[in-house]
Order: C-alpha cells, then sequence, then structure tokens
C-alpha cells in the first residue's frame, strides 16, 4: 500500500517539476536563439553627450542630484594650475605625495622621510581655479587611510628598485632617483643623501600599499606600522583648506635616463 503523500513531499516534487520546467524552457529558448555576429564601438564619454539630455532620466535623477551636489560642491581653495598624471612624474603625483608626508604628522609623529602615493590611486585630475569637495573625491575616491611605516635602508632601496620597475611613481620633494626605460634604479638620494642601509626611515604611504600592492613589494617589510585612521582623501582636503591656494612643480623627482 502506497504512503499518502505529505505536505514536504509536495514541496520537493513541486520544485523538482518547477527547475525540470526552467531547465526545459532555457533549452527551447538556446535552440531557438543563437548568437550570429555581434559588434562594438568605444564610447568616449564626453560633455557632448549631454547636449540632448533624456528628460526622463532627469526627472529620476534630480532627487538625488541635489543631495550629491550638496556634498561635492562646496569649495575649499584654489589651485594655481591644473594637476595631471603621468609616469615617470607628474604635478598631481607630486602634490600628492608631500600631502602624505603632511597626513603622516597627525598622530604626532615627525614629519616622514618620504611620502609615497601611487599612480593608478589618483583617479582624475586637479582643476586650475577653485577646488572644490567633489574634485578631492574624484581624485581620491577609495577607503584608502594614511599610515607611515619604519623601514630599513636595504628595504628601502629594495623599495626604490620596487618604483623604478614600474617606471615611477608618486614621491615626495625630499627624493631623487634616475631610472632607466626598462626600469632598473640608477641612483637615488633621500633628503639629498644616499640611503644608509643601516639607517631606519618613515615612509608616509596609504595602507592599500603597505600591503605590497601595486608592486610595491618592499613595504610589507615595514618593521613597524603606525596608523593615522585619516582618510587620504580627507587628508588631501584638509591641505588645500589649510594652504588655501596649491601649487605644484616638476622638480626632476624621478628621471628616466637612457
Amino acid at each position: 500500500m502506497s504512503k499518502p503523500i505529505t505536505m514536504n513531499s509536495k514541496r520537493i516534487l513541486f520544485l523538482l517539476i518547477f527547475h525540470s520546467s526552467l531547465f526545459t524552457l532555457h533549452s527551447v529558448l538556446a535552440q531557438q536563439y543563437k548568437v550570429r555576429s555581434f559588434c562594438w564601438e568605444r564610447v568616449e564619454v564626453t560633455s557632448e553627450l549631454d547636449a540632448a539630455p533624456s528628460a526622463e532620466a532627469a526627472a529620476i535623477v534630480a532627487p538625488y542630484k541635489m543631495k550629491v551636489d550638496s556634498i561635492m560642491a562646496p569649495p575649499l581653495g584654489m589651485s594655481r594650475v591644473a594637476m595631471n598624471v603621468m609616469r615617470p612624474e607628474s604635478l598631481l603625483s607630486n602634490w600628492a605625495a608631500d600631502v602624505m608626508v603632511e597626513g603622516g604628522t597627525a598622530t604626532g609623529l615627525e614629519p616622514a622621510d618620504m611620502g609615497l602615493i601611487n599612480m593608478g590611486g589618483l583617479r582624475n585630475n586637479m582643476p586650475e581655479g577653485i577646488v572644490r569637495r567633489g574634485d578631492i573625491m574624484l581624485i581620491s575616491p577609495f577607503e584608502n587611510r594614511v599610515v607611515v611605516l619604519e623601514m630599513k635602508g636595504t628595504d628601502l632601496l629594495e623599495l626604490m628598485r620596487n618604483i623604478a620597475a614600474v617606471r615611477g611613481e608618486g614621491v615626495s620633494s625630499s627624493v631623487r632617483m634616475e631610472i632607466t626605460d626598462s626600469g632598473e634604479l640608477l641612483s637615488c638620494t633621500i633628503g639629498g643623501k644616499e640611503i644608509d642601509p643601516n639607517r631606519i626611515y618613515t615612509i608616509a604611504t596609504i595602507d592599500y600599499l603597505a600591503e605590497g600592492n601595486d608592486k610595491m613589494y618592499a613595504l610589507k617589510k615595514a618593521v613597524k606600522r603606525h596608523e593615522t585612521g585619516i582618510l587620504a582623501r580627507d587628508v588631501m582636503m584638509e591641505s588645500v583648506i589649510k594652504h588655501r591656494v596649491i601649487d605644484s612643480k616638476i622638480e626632476g623627482r624621478v628621471k628616466i635616463k637612457d
């Protein structure tokens, strides 16, 4: 005598039928529709795309835009020049690396021997003229926090070779490097002096790099790490507010020699 079908059995049977139906439907659709060809094109996102905005889309975005504008629009200060990012040295990376040194003093530490920021972490250019909160948020959109690392001179030399291997990163004004186009370190000084293998140096950077990311492997060898708990973008904003007018120059911090 067969047993009556219980509620749990009914549920299991329903799920089996449901999934079986989905599989059958997928199989039918797969037979009916096949990819025969595809094409693509690269579309540059510029202000020209705003020439004929969609009224429907604008209506949807409007309430959110007001909130975003209230956060992004407040002015912080001025920039004498527009700053971009490029290797081996650039205006924006120079400014940002110097700001890392400023940020490293937030917990009462002395200014670091060197500031370091990765080019890939600077995601937008600094405008000439008014610098708004939103400009800095676009430049540094990640949740990276400033840290100060203590490193042996031998490991700092390895870090310089890491920087040379990627053909330059953002380094502070205390640094002078000469590298080859193939990524070899030719010479390096900190504060006008050659690196002492027996000395402990301090490097102000971001936690992302401190973990050895972006091929900055030597940073993982730090003998001590000081956490500031401050976001890199907040340090940048504070620097603009503090100085009111910011500036940057190409100084030969990282030079490529043939």
